[in-house]
This record gives structure tokens, sequence and C-alpha cells, in this order.
């Protein structure tokens, strides 16, 4: 007998590589290619660092006003925490505690079944059909829980709300959490079901669409017994998670919709022309409503494409995984500089 025998022993979830050297294209990990809003750099200018010798507002109660202010919500309705991993992560944690397995698509944000694996939730996962779309009929069963990734990560696909309203009717007594990492890059939220579902948990994060993938801000969004439910564990394992110049920061980001809007729109316009150029190249992909595409080309391997493009100091993701994804590669949508970059790039390998 070892104390190795008692090791709680899980395969982590593996992000994308952070490149060290100067000089490359870094489009494998969905970060916004543009800074935050200039507020933020005026909120860090000017804080006040004698505050971080105390304790932060275990309410962030700045953050959540403001929340409440930007998504027409009561701060009662939102849950915050270090990034939406880290809220998903308590959701998981929270809601997931029976002996029916909880689902979600095979294909999807692969951190899913680490969490299951990690609290020993049983779970089953449920394939997508050709077109990587989500098969409905998968989810009106008996269950323990549903986490749907709209739109869905790696493949972008977004689902539509009449599906989700269909999946939230049917499974009234377990909870549905609604991951909705890239929604502002053109889909529709499940936000505004929160009123009529209280099974109904929305995720978010502050990571893609406002650029503060570095500071780590996530929310949920759902009626208050389901936010208080959270809270109650979340303050069981560590009440003080953000602190007080993240929730500054947060805040800020907040104050600036112009900004943010303006963003977006660039990433989702960069994403357009990429898809329009990727095809000429003889690439073909689901139609993607998030700040990436998901591509596998007629002719060469994503393998080759993957290996050509990094010692150009380009990189892009690549998943070496079942059902044919490892011949897909995942290009996060970059500066218009960069995909020209890209762009030229693929063009001297494939013609």
């Amino acid at each position: 007998m070892s104390w190795e025998d008692n090791v709680r022993k899980v395969v982590p979830y593996t992000p994308g590589e952070q490149p060290k050297s100067s000089g490359v294209i870094k489009l494998n990990t969905n970060e916004n290619p543009y800074p935050p809003s200039p507020l933020v750099a005026k909120a860090i200018k000017e804080y006040d660092a004698s505050l971080l010798r105390k304790y932060p507002d275990t309410g962030a109660s700045e953050l959540v006003e403001e929340m409440a202010s930007a998504y027409g919500v009561k701060s009662e309705n939102i849950f915050v925490g270090i990034g939406s991993d880290d809220v998903l992560a308590l959701a998981f944690l929270t809601f997931f505690n029976s002996e029916s397995p909880v689902i979600f698509p095979d294909i999807t944000y692969s951190f899913y079944d680490v969490w299951a694996e990690l609290y020993r939730i049983p779970y089953e996962t449920k394939a997508l059909d050709e077109e990587f779309r989500l098969k409905k009929e998968d989810y009106l069963c008996d269950n323990g829980g549903v986490v749907i990734a709209n739109p869905n990560a790696p493949t972008g696909v977004e689902l539509s709300l009449d599906v989700i309203e269909e999946i939230l009717a049917y499974n009234r007594d377990r909870v549905v959490i609604v991951d909705e990492a890239y929604v502002d890059f053109g889909a529709r939220s499940a936000l505004p079901l929160i009123d009529k579902y209280d099974n109904l948990l929305v995720v978010q994060t502050f990571s893609k669409s406002r650029a503060l993938a570095g500071i780590r801000i996530g929310m949920a969004f759902g009626q208050k017994k389901l936010i208080d439910y959270l809270k109650d564990v979340k303050f069981s394992f560590n009440s003080y998670t953000l602190n007080p110049l993240t929730i500054a920061v947060g805040a800020a980001a907040l104050r600036d919709d112009a900004y943010f809007k303006d963003i977006t729109a660039k990433t989702v316009a960069t994403r357009e022309r990429m898809k329009k150029e990727l095809k000429e190249l003889g690439f073909s992909f689901a139609d993607s409503r998030t700040n990436f595409v998901f591509a596998t080309h007629e002719r060469l391997t994503a393998e080759e494409i993957f290996t050509f493009l990094r010692e150009k100091n380009i990189f892009v993701r690549h998943f070496k995984k079942p059902r044919s994804i490892d011949n897909y590669l995942r290009i996060s949508v970059g500066t218009d500089e960069e995909i020209d970059r890209l762009i030229t790039a693929l063009k001297e390998l494939i013609r």
C-alpha cells in the first residue's frame, strides 16, 4: 500500500501552446487580437495599491452592479468567478450530484469531461451529426444534467434558441448549463430565457470579446435560487476569489460599451473575410459564429498545414482526437494584418 493509491488521478485539460519567442502570430488560443478598453488601462494606472492589503469584497459588488446594468438583469441573478472555467467547475460541483449521467456533446469544450472525472460525476457524451450539429433528441432523455457550449467549441456552430428552449422545457427537473464563451461574435444568447426557466444557467466570460483573458473574469446568470446555491458552494471553497484590482478592471471594461462593440465588430468582419479567403484556398468548415474557424483542407492534412505554419511562426490549434477532427485546424481570428500573413503563408504551401 502506497500513499499514491489514495491520490485522485485525472487526465488534465491541455490548453493551447503559449510560444515564448517574439514575432509569433498566435492564432491558437482564441484570444482577442485587440487590447482591452482604454478605461481598463486607466483603472489600473489610477488604482490605489494600498487597498491590496485588505481582503476583497466577496460579493464583487462594484463589478456585479455594472454587470446588472450592462446585461439588464438584477444583481441577485449574477455569479462571478475567476474566468468561466472557475464558474463552470463550481457549477459542475454544485448541480451535478445524482447517479444519472450528465450529458454533453462528444466534440465540445474538452474541460467538461475533466471536471466530471475530477468530481466523480457520471457522464455520457452524445455524438454530433456529420455537420457537427447537436441532435436535440439525444438530450430529451433521463439524465443528471445537460451542458451545451453555444456556439460550440471547437466547431464554432451555433444552436438555435428554439432548440435550446425545447431541451430546457424537457429537462425542467435538471440543471441545463449553456456555456456562451463566444456568444458576442454574432450568436444569440439564452440570457433572456432565465426568467422563464429556473433550471437554466448561462455562463459567459470577459476573456474573448472583452479582451481580458489575462485578468480572469467569468460570470453566470440564472434565477436567484440557482445563483444562491452556487454562492453557497463558492463560499465553502474560497470566499475571496476575485481580487480588488480585477473587480475594478472588470467594472471599467463594462463602462466602455462603445469600445466593446467596436472590437467585436472588427473581429466579425475579419472572420468573414478570412472565411472567404480560406474557401478560395480549398478549405471547408461549418459556419462560425465565434472568433475562430474550424477548418479542414480538401487535399492537405491538418498535420501538414500545422507543421508548415509553425515553421513560419504562425501558431494554430490542432486537436489529435477521434471522429476525424484530427484533420481539422482551429484558427483564431487575428488582426487584419495577422490574417493577411496567414493567407500569404497558406498560398505559399497550397499553390
